[in-house]
């Protein structure tokens, strides 16, 4: 039986954790920042969980990391 691929995009830009949540980077913090208050560049910091609805996708786009 084959191994089966996972998604190149998905193990680059997701991690998962010890106890099998999904840690992804937070979105809107690449440009235009001056545009965007102190407090939501400070609150979109480092990493967040994703939600429940979408840790089963990313789940299922890497399989041998769940």
């Amino acid at each position: 039986m084959p191994k089966m691929k996972t998604k190149s995009g998905a193990k680059k830009r997701f991690k998962m954790t010890a106890s099998g949540l999904v840690k992804a980077g937070v979105a809107g913090k690449r440009h235009r920042l001056s545009s965007h208050s102190g407090k939501y560049i400070r609150s979109n910091r480092g990493t967040k969980v994703l939600a429940k609805g979408d840790t089963g996708l990313v789940k299922w786009y890497m399989p041998y990391n769940r």
